[in-house]
C-alpha cells in the first residue's frame, strides 16, 4: 500500500527528482504550489529546494507556504526539508544579505568556510560524496537505516549552524571543517545532502521517512 506524501513546489529546485525517488520508495505523492485548506492535514510533508536562502523565502511567502509550514510543524506529523528546504527551517540565513527563515529550529545558515582546517583554500560550493558521521544518536530517527560513514551527495555553499547541538543529527568532514549534514527537532527533519541523488543510502533515508 502506498504512503501519502505532500511535496511543496515553490519554484525552487529539483522537485521532479524528489518526486521520482519518493514514488520509487512507495509514496503516493501530491504536489502543492500554494496554501489552501486541507494541506496542513497531510500525513507527511516535504520541502525540497535548490538555490539561495533569500529567494526560497520570497517564494514561500508569495505562495503563503511559509505560514503553512509553521502550522504543520506544530501538528507532530513528519516533516522533511531537503538542501535549501532544510536551511530555511532555521531562524535566519546570511546568503546575499540577512534573511529571515521559518524559525522552526533555532540557529543560522552561514557560508561554508573557504579554507580547510589547515588554512588551505578548498572548493566552494562544497560538491561531492561525503561519509556521514553521527552528531547525535540515529536510533529511531530518519537515519536509523544508515550506517556511519555511508556516503551521500552534497551541492551547497552555505550550511546550517543550529543553536542547540542536540539538533545536529549528522555531520561530514570537509578538510577538517565540520559541516552539519542533517538536523532534527521532534517531528522535524532536514537533510543538507540530497537523498534523491544519494543512491541506495539516500533511498533508505526516504524509506525511513515514509515509516515515521
Amino acid at each position: 500500500m502506498s504512503v501519502p506524501v505532500t511535496v511543496l513546489d515553490y519554484g525552487i529546485g529539483n522537485q521532479l527528482n524528489v518526486l521520482r525517488a519518493l514514488e520509487h520508495c512507495g509514496a503516493s505523492v501530491r504536489v502543492v504550489d500554494k496554501a489552501f485548506a486541507g494541506v496542513e492535514d497531510a500525513p507527511r510533508l516535504v520541502l525540497p529546494g535548490v538555490g539561495a536562502f533569500g529567494d526560497a523565502m520570497v517564494e514561500l511567502r508569495a505562495r503563503g507556504l511559509d505560514d503553512l509550514v509553521r502550522r504543520y510543524a506544530q501538528t507532530g506529523r513528519p516533516f522533511l526539508g531537503i538542501c535549501v528546504g532544510m536551511q530555511v527551517m532555521l531562524d535566519a540565513g546570511e546568503e546575499m544579505g540577512e534573511h529571515q527563515g521559518l524559525g522552526l529550529i533555532a540557529g543560522r545558515v552561514l557560508a561554508v568556510p573557504a579554507t580547510g582546517s589547515d588554512g588551505m583554500p578548498h572548493r566552494i560550493p562544497h560538491i561531492g560524496w561525503r561519509p556521514l558521521e553521527p552528531a547525535s544518536s540515529w536510533e529511531n530517527t530518519l537515519l536509523a537505516d544508515v550506517q556511519p560513514r555511508e556516503r551521500v551527495y552534497f551541492v551547497h555553499s552555505f550550511s546550517a549552524e543550529p543553536q542547540d547541538p542536540a539538533a545536529r543529527l549528522a555531520e561530514v568532514d570537509y578538510d577538517g571543517v565540520r559541516i552539519c549534514a542533517a538536523v532534527r527537532r521532534d517531528n522535524l527533519y532536514g537533510c543538507q545532502f540530497h537523498p534523491e541523488r544519494s543512491a541506495e543510502t539516500g533511498l533508505n533515508v526516504l524509506r525511513r521517512f515514509l515509516q515515521l
